[in-house]
């Protein structure tokens, strides 16, 4: 439950006898066992400013981890909050918010004062002119105890806007970070640098476009850029044509940059048969389909040797290593080089590297190990296995056992080892470890307590050259393209929807079946829980239609416009269930109902995937979008892991009686908590 405090407070008057007055609303949005999430919101009840500082003394210990929307130091018990280029005004009457995670010890009480711009909090509007306290002077960043508290991945406040803030400044942003370092479902890494940048791919099944690609500059904060794969061109059941690929598509696949003639490679086994490989000349495509290779390279991780050659290293059990051709788009060769001990258990996820000479394939045994196979003879081995990590304790609390991951070094030669942990109903979370090579060569996991660290030291790594994208925020659709971050459910009916500074969604299914209607727009949820908020137009729905925003996975629930005899109903609707097979056993319970008119409603989902059985997602609207009414009952999250995705928000539009109706989304908010 979420802890607030609201205060208060003069501002410095810019002139003598100016008005000034503030008030702010500090909020402890999440807490767990050593951290905690804070929101704080600014507003300016005087005259308007050009810029602000915000300082306060923490009571019981605390610190901060991570800031975003502003920049901030701490000395002892003191913090100073200033504002970033794009945030310092605020008029009469406005607000500003900034967000934190930070560590705590024997209790986290809320601050019971601050001064924003020197002038202690008053509760009014005064005049007069105020002498400025001067701020603490800032010191180096705490260095980490021992046993460092947990922080989950920052965010942006709990009233995004679209600025750019994901990544804070002063660099470095903290003396530490928190795992996760991504609090969303970006499972089966396969991590690179290139220069000062890092590109991070991921599985993605049945969602398209596939094959996610994000971009940090510090291994820390991430964001969406594009994706491999354009659409699953493997067939018509891609396009929920004749059947359904739930669960297929892409898994464990591999991406790098092959300098010799600057083209990016992606390739995947795909439904375990053929592998594809896909090209682009800039990361953010455009990407094509090249070749495909009649073997499927399963679990695989591609390696550009120094001579040029590329390797690809696959398979469960027994693990092989193929050459490819000097193009990259067909095998010249393929051996088995390692088999399984029965000490270990069947073993894939590989990742294949060579450093100082020698040749590594890292693989995992689902879901609590994870080992190094290592050869000095060259990439066919032969190979010798040791242990990176077994049964490791865990950074994210209820979660798994971290494994399945990348190794990757940064520019001055530091190596960190990129992992998920389970974590359902939200899926598997990259979790970030710094590792080391003993004597032997063999990489060595750095823990804390013999367990995967809560938080590190933050790596070392130069300023990046511009602020990263916040996984939160509002999309207001502009322009004419999808923003990266989301993924329809199959291939869409790319006929039946457009971007153009709105999205809309024609009917492109007659059916009653959510999971079996097309052009359903899905969108990761920021865990450990948060919000999503949808503007919705349904004036031009038709007769049977049905529109909203849903909670999607093979146990599944909406709330959304139903037009019936027309008449329009805001809906809530849960019992929609698949089998073993993924295929649709429930179409569907309406739990909740009320009459709507005027053709806008705002809709919103709050949810809860913290790892665990029990969370839960509630459900409400607005005909103002100021006013929410909640709807239906709370809809409990099913947290087996089998599907492999975890939960997403998703927006959709389909009929049940003919073709012909839309939908227009003015806008996507996603918010924490």
């Amino acid at each position: 439950m979420a802890t607030a405090v609201t205060a208060g407070m003069g501002i410095t008057a810019v002139a003598a006898h100016a008005a000034s007055g503030c008030q702010v609303s500090y909020t402890v949005s999440s807490q767990w066992q050593g951290g905690f999430g804070a929101n704080v919101t600014i507003t300016n009840l005087g005259d308007p400013i050009s810029s602000w500082n915000l300082a306060w003394s923490f009571g019981g210990g605390q610190s901060i981890t991570s800031l975003w929307n502003g920049a901030y130091t701490q000395s002892g018990a003191n913090v100073t909050v200033t504002n970033l280029s794009y945030n310092g005004s605020i008029p009469t009457g406005g607000s500003t918010s900034f967000g934190f995670n930070g560590s705590w010890t024997s209790s986290n009480p809320v601050p019971d004062s601050f001064t924003l711009n020197g002038t202690t909090c008053t509760g009014a509007v005064s005049s007069g002119s105020a002498t400025p306290t001067p701020s603490p002077s800032p010191t180096s960043s705490p260095t980490p105890s021992s046993s460092p508290s947990s922080s989950p991945s920052p965010s942006a406040s709990a009233s995004p806007s679209s600025s750019p803030s994901g990544t804070p400044t002063p660099w470095p942003p903290s003396a530490t970070f928190g795992n996760p370092v991504l609090w969303e479902d970006f499972p089966d890494n396969d991590v690179f640098r290139l220069g000062n940048a890092y590109y991070y791919s991921a599985s993605s099944f049945h969602m398209s476009p596939g094959a996610p690609i994000m971009r940090s500059y510090d291994l820390v904060h991430w964001e969406v850029i594009g994706h491999s794969v354009p659409s699953l061109d493997f067939g018509s059941q891609y396009s929920l044509s004749g059947g359904h690929a739930y669960v297929h598509g892409i898994w464990a696949s591999t991406l790098r940059y092959r300098q010799s003639n600057g083209t990016y490679y992606w390739l995947g086994c795909i439904d375990f048969n053929k592998t594809y490989v896909y090209t682009a000349g800039s990361i953010t495509g455009p990407w094509k389909q090249s070749s495909v290779i009649n073997n499927c390279y399963y679990d695989a991780g591609m390696l550009i040797d120094d001579n040029d050659t590329m390797y690809v290293a696959y398979g469960s059990g027994t693990h092989y290593v193929a050459q490819l051709s000097a193009d990259g788009l067909s095998q010249v060769k393929t051996q088995a080089v390692f088999t399984d001990p029965s000490s270990t258990g069947s073993t894939e996820g590989n990742r294949m590297y060579k450093i100082n000479g020698a040749y590594y394939i890292l693989v995992d045994h689902p879901a609590n190990a994870e080992y190094v196979l290592k050869s000095t003879s060259g990439p066919f081995g032969p190979y010798t296995e040791a242990p990176l990590e077994v049964n490791v304790g865990t950074p994210v609390r209820g979660g798994g056992v971290p494994h399945q991951g990348s190794l990757v070094q940064t520019a001055n030669g530091d190596w960190y080892y990129m992992a998920f942990v389970d974590s359902y109903p939200g899926g598997r979370i990259p979790v970030l470890a710094p590792v080391t090579f003993n004597a032997q060569g063999w990489p060595v996991l750095q823990t804390v307590n013999g367990a995967w660290g809560t938080s590190y030291p933050y790596p070392n790594v130069p300023p990046p050259p511009g602020a990263t994208k916040p996984p939160t925020g509002t999309d207001t659709f502009a322009g004419t393209t999808l923003d990266p971050q989301w993924e329809w459910n199959h291939n869409p009916d790319n006929t039946k929807w457009s971007v153009n500074n709105a999205l809309t969604l024609q009917t492109a299914t007659v059916t009653n079946d959510l999971y079996s209607a097309r052009n359903t727009l899905t969108h990761r949820i920021l865990g450990p829980s948060s919000t999503a908020t949808v503007q919705l137009n349904y004036g031009n729905m038709h007769d049977g239609d049905r529109a909203g925003l849903a909670m999607l996975r093979n146990s599944s629930a909406w709330i959304g416009i139903a037009r019936d005899n027309g008449t329009t109903k805001v809906v809530m609707t849960n019992n929609l269930t698949m089998d073993s097979n993924w295929n649709t056993t429930g179409t569907g319970t309406q739990q909740a109902g009320a009459p709507v008119s005027g053709g806008k409603i705002w809709l919103r989902i709050s949810a809860n995937i913290a790892p665990g059985s029990g969370d839960q997602a509630h459900f409400s609207y607005s005909t103002d979008g100021v006013n929410f009414t909640a709807l239906g009952p709370a809809f409990t999250l099913d947290n087996s892991w089998q599907f492999f995705l975890g939960y997403r928000f998703a927006l959709f539009n389909y009929a049940t009686q003919a073709l012909g109706g839309s939908v227009n989304v003015s806008q996507f908010t996603l918010s924490t908590p």
